[in-house]
């Protein structure tokens, strides 16, 4: 049967780390240090070229650059036809502007509005390291992004943040919205943030490769249940910024299997300690046909 509505065909998980996009930006990709990272990506960019969507919808969060303190959205969909690279204090990055699909965009937040989960719908923002890092791991340095993407911000900046149940739940309902979208798009969902890190404080520098490996177990075969991880556990285990997990579970939230489907197909999985100090976690999933 043809298809005639839009489909999730895989999920994606990466850090974001500002150190990964200034040693790509600074050709320093091959040197001693970088040069185990960027390996362990290979695969991932050869992926893309293998299985492009037509567009992506990536889940990171704002580092106060489109958002200050004085406003925080907790869930914020860009909407917007484009989205420039954000100046975060050393100049935009060298990256393509991230062109947007505000068809599927606002299609998405009126589902998802009356699905009863409350997004902030944002028309004009510039779109920090927290979104563009993880399209260059995945994608190179190309003239332009290979597809439209949709940002969704998250807040896991200023407490109170969302639960990991909250998010997870939250991609069930963008599977749904995407699903009823009247085009036959082939849509990539992706959570980006993580792993264990701490930026400040007596734990600065801490990284917990044995918490980050199981929540990587949890996210492949027990979703559900990483859901109700509560926060102290992640702040007691990955520090204060690995909060920033939370945001995979939309991504993973919206696989098939979190609604009875089949379980995803792991196309890749890598680790890598440290990336500045911080330790970098990444998977694919792709969905089962």
């Amino acid at each position: 049967m043809n298809q005639t509505h839009a489909r999730i065909g895989a999920s994606v998980y990466t850090s974001h780390v500002p150190a990964i996009g200034a040693a790509i930006d600074l050709g320093k990709t091959g040197n001693d240090y970088w040069a185990p990272l960027f390996k362990g990506y290979e695969p991932s960019k050869q992926w893309m070229k293998d299985h492009r969507p037509d567009v992506i919808f990536l889940v990171y969060n704002d580092h106060a650059t489109a958002f200050s303190l004085d406003m925080i959205p907790t869930f914020a969909i860009g909407c917007a036809a484009q989205f420039n690279p954000a100046d975060e204090g050393w100049g935009a990055r060298p990256v393509p502007t991230v062109i947007g699909h505000p068809a599927l965009a606002a299609h998405i937040a009126q589902s998802v509005i009356q699905q009863d989960f409350d997004l902030t719908i944002v028309n004009k923002m510039d779109v920090d390291h927290g979104l563009t890092v993880p399209l260059s791991l995945m994608c190179g340095q190309p003239e332009a992004w290979p597809c439209p993407v949709i940002p969704f911000a998250v807040n896991v900046v200023q407490y109170p943040v969302p639960s990991g149940r909250r998010c997870f739940e939250l991609g069930r309902a963008i599977r749904r919205a995407i699903e009823s979208y009247d085009e036959p798009l082939n849509v990539h969902i992706w959570g980006t943030g993580g792993m264990s890190h701490q930026l400040q404080g007596p734990r600065a520098g801490l990284i917990n490769r044995e918490f980050d490996n199981a929540f990587m177990d949890r996210l492949i075969a027990d979703p559900a249940g990483l859901a109700d991880v509560p926060h102290i556990d992640y702040v007691r285990e990955a520090g204060s910024e690995g909060i920033e997990l939370v945001m995979w579970l939309i991504a993973r939230g919206a696989m098939a299997d979190a609604a009875g489907g089949p379980a995803p197909r792991v196309a890749h999985r890598f680790y890598h300690v440290p990336a500045s100090n911080t330790a970098v976690g990444h998977l694919i999933l792709e969905e089962q046909q």
